[in-house]
């Protein structure tokens, strides 16, 4: 579940900033009555996303099937990671230029223009969340999907709230380097997870696939080494977490800092 909630959280806080930097930037530009077609943009992507993360999860999980998926989901944590990682920062400026391009348009073509962008940038985050979401299905409970994608959300929402209220405040560089991550050893997990279900299908060339489907089983989401895999995605961020915040300290209270 906490694989959920952590996926949810993170995909959810960068839709709901690019939402929050839209509708900020129609409002300084006096265009509210484009504020209607960017809702309905939000409203498209999230259907979108919906109707793709039920589509996986019902296409019949075969082990071929789970280790393409798993591996699809790996390396869309690693781009939208190093994506976040290498623009985070101008986050707000490139969506800002590209809303002002578009708004300056006339006619109906602004609102098409709008909705379309609305709908990449937006279901850009609910793709890669469904995907990431449905490689998990068979890992959890239904209840534990349902529970931590709920809970995500609602994280999402409040910093999302939060940064909108306080800005500069909230420290979104920090966040998205200790999510960081968590999403490389999600990552790894799930390159395991493809490899290991990839050797049950018999699907790895070259290989004795029933030796690396034995080998692979402690590493699996059940196995011993899977278990520790797992508390890895807590213990590490929050190490992480904790060096950065002792590492502030220490540049704060120093004496060059007060000089």
């Amino acid at each position: 579940m906490f694989s959920i909630l952590m996926i949810c959280f993170r995909e959810g806080l960068e839709a709901f900033l690019i939402i929050a930097i839209m509708a900020g930037v129609l409002r300084q530009a006096g265009r509210e009555n484009m504020l209607t077609t960017l809702r309905l943009g939000v409203v498209a992507s999230v259907l979108m996303s919906i109707i793709l993360g039920i589509a996986l999860v019902n296409h019949g999980m075969s082990p071929i099937w789970e280790g393409w998926l798993a591996l699809v989901a790996a390396i869309l944590v690693v781009s939208c990671t190093l994506h976040m990682l290498t623009h985070g920062k101008h986050m707000k400026r490139e969506i800002t230029d590209k809303l002002n391009l578009l708004i300056e348009k006339l006619g109906v073509y602004a609102y098409l223009s709008l909705f379309l962008f609305v709908v990449f940038m937006v279901g850009r985050e609910g793709v890669e969340t469904a995907t990431m979401i449905a490689s998990l299905a068979t890992q959890d409970s239904a209840n534990d999907l349902v529970i931590g994608g709920i809970i995500g959300v609602l994280c999402a929402s409040a910093m999302a709230l939060a940064w909108t209220k306080f800005g500069r405040k909230v420290n979104l560089s920090r966040f998205f380097q200790v999510s960081a991550v968590f999403m490389v050893i999600f990552s790894i997990q799930l390159v395991i997870y493809a490899f290991h279900e990839f050797s049950e299908a018999g699907a790895l060339p070259l290989l004795d696939n029933s030796y690396w489907h034995m080998v692979s089983e402690p590493y699996g989401p059940d196995g011993k080494i899977g278990h520790w895999i797992s508390y890895s995605l807590v213990i590490m961020p929050a190490i992480f977490m904790l060096g950065s915040w002792l590492k502030d300290r220490i540049a704060v209270t120093s004496p060059r800092a007060k000089a």
